[in-house]
């Protein structure tokens, strides 16, 4: 794939596993394709269930700020706040230095980077660690403990994480989700989603007492075997926090478009 069309795939693959995602946590929630616009908003206390993206290909600089504004809109007629997901190599050249002039001028604040990663990288062997044993996500005790390791590794409330994913038939049924027990701990978790023909990585956490001991690569290698076992896929996708983008390419992900993500300001 060229760097564009990876970065097309990269918010493809956004939009179709987070409008599962936030369907799955409220039935009515907002999934609307406007021109331009992919809302993924489940107006929930979990922040990254809370979504817009921009989805035009090559936007100049007038119509990148129209997108802003828009998308600053939805995000203000909600209950609950969210984030604001911009895929930077989809912008024309001539627009990128127009970007924080136009995100200001919508109302939106910069709150932390992403990178778009994808990879024809399965089947991969069976992973191992030392200190762990994985377990896969079938209870709501399960699903609670993945829940309160990604509020620890984000910094949000137990209640948010738990808002998000308690009570979900999705991850206990359809994502291969697992938890990276050091004995009878929690200490990581992973999970992986079929979408569109890619195993697609969502809700990769390590609680920050037990980081850089390779727990999140290991667990992310157990969901991605599983879920490469289960379904035949050789292609993988995710989006990467900071803290995770130097581990993934040792899994065999590659970097393509650089993510931002905006919240409203004040």
């Amino acid at each position: 794939m060229t760097d564009r069309a990876e970065s097309v795939e990269s918010v493809e693959q956004l939009a179709a596993v987070w409008r599962a995602m936030v369907l799955d946590r409220d039935a009515g929630a907002d999934v609307r394709d406007l021109p331009g616009i992919a809302v993924r908003w489940a107006d929930c206390r979990f922040a990254f269930w809370n979504c817009v993206t921009l989805t035009d290909v090559g936007a100049e600089a007038d119509l990148l700020g129209q997108r802003l504004g828009q998308a600053a809109d939805i995000m203000r007629s909600k209950g609950h706040p969210g984030f604001l997901w911009l895929f930077e190599d989809l912008l024309a050249d001539g627009a990128h230095s127009a970007l924080e002039t136009a995100a200001e001028r919508a109302g939106l604040q910069y709150a932390f980077p992403g990178t778009g990663m994808a990879g024809d990288l399965l089947p991969i062997p069976e992973p191992v660690h030392p200190d762990l044993t994985f377990v896969r996500v079938t209870t709501d005790e399960h699903l609670r403990a993945y829940a309160d390791l990604n509020s620890r590794a984000y910094g949000f409330p137990l209640e948010d994480g738990r808002d998000g994913l308690a009570g979900s038939t999705l991850w206990k049924n359809e994502v291969h989700a697992y938890l990276g027990m050091r004995g009878d701990v929690p200490v990581a978790c992973a999970g992986a989603v079929e979408a569109e023909g890619r195993l697609f990585v969502a809700l990769v956490a390590t609680d920050p007492e037990w980081q850089r001991r390779g727990y999140g690569e290991a667990v992310t290698r157990k969901a991605l075997y599983e879920g490469a076992r289960a379904t035949g896929l050789t292609r993988a996708t995710l989006h990467a926090t900071a803290a995770g983008a130097p581990v993934y390419p040792r899994i065999g992900f590659r970097p393509n478009t650089p993510i931002r993500f905006y919240g409203l300001s004040g």
